[in-house]
């Protein structure tokens, strides 16, 4: 019996299998649960094409955390697949590329806006479009984030690591006016991990040197499991008074000496 049998968990951001979304998906229905998957766009038919590598092939439903609609039907259309859920993972980020690369003093309100909205409000916006399902009398539920330590300014990160830090505040007041309802809100802060969104933050090749040196117990980059393994912790019964936590999944390299904190 896993930990998380008889669970119905909501996961975002499956694209590869490289993703760390995946590996969540992938450990959750090993340890019992059922998945439901999200995704949108173009994007759509890569998420379908993954979810048959899953243990069990997961439905797919079509999300973006910027349409109105899609949030206000998500529940509706959740309910077609499962008539409640357990937990909710958030996998989302995006930034222009004006946002990124070390463009940080000359980037446009309205790039920022994006990013700060796809990757910081949608933590929000998704959770409540989600709470009907999760709350109930007796019932307890989890939502798990992922972030990139956002205590530290990265190379080239920019507004993504802006957005990041607005993410994780946003947890922590989410945890405050959900707890009373059963919601637990929290986040594992992973290291870098080589999936598509990655690589495609300028300059992410930087950050291979710093694990190498800096990561305790080392860092594999190519390895999304031990963060997947977090998330799937944080979704258990386990953990039942833990929230507003950010929990590091990162080598030890947040807490360092000689991590650049300024650069």
């Amino acid at each position: 019996m896993g930990i998380l049998e008889g669970k119905t968990l909501l996961v975002t951001g499956v694209l590869t299998d490289a993703s760390i979304a995946y590996h969540v998906a992938r450990l959750a229905q090993e340890q019992g649960a059922d998945v439901v998957l999200t995704s949108f766009g173009r994007a759509m038919s890569l998420t379908k094409r993954i979810a048959g590598r899953l243990p069990a092939e997961a439905p797919v439903l079509e999300l973006d955390v910027s349409d109105p609609e899609h949030l206000a039907t998500l529940a509706d259309r959740i309910r077609e697949h499962a008539p409640q859920i357990d937990g909710v993972l958030h996998s989302i980020g995006f930034a222009p590329a004006a946002a990124l690369g070390g463009n940080f003093l000359n980037t446009e309100w309205d790039d920022v806006a994006t990013a700060l909205h796809v990757s910081a409000y949608s933590l929000k916006s998704l959770t409540m479009a989600a709470l009907p399902l999760m709350v109930g009398e007796g019932r307890t539920s989890s939502v798990v984030g992922l972030t990139f330590d956002a205590t530290v300014a990265w190379p080239k990160y920019d507004w993504m690591g802006v957005a990041k830090a607005a993410l994780e505040s946003t947890s922590r007041y989410l945890a405050r006016d959900l707890g009373p309802q059963g919601v637990r809100v929290n986040l594992v802060a992973a290291g870098p991990i080589g999936s598509v969104a990655a690589k495609s933050i300028p300059g992410f090749e930087e950050f291979k040197h710093l694990w190498d040196s800096r990561a305790a117990v080392g860092w594999d980059l190519e390895d999304p499991e031990p963060a997947a393994r977090a998330c799937v912790a944080l979704f258990s019964d386990w953990f039942p008074k833990t929230t507003a936590e950010m929990i590091h999944v990162d080598g030890g390299v947040h807490a360092i000496e000689g991590a650049p904190h300024i650069v």
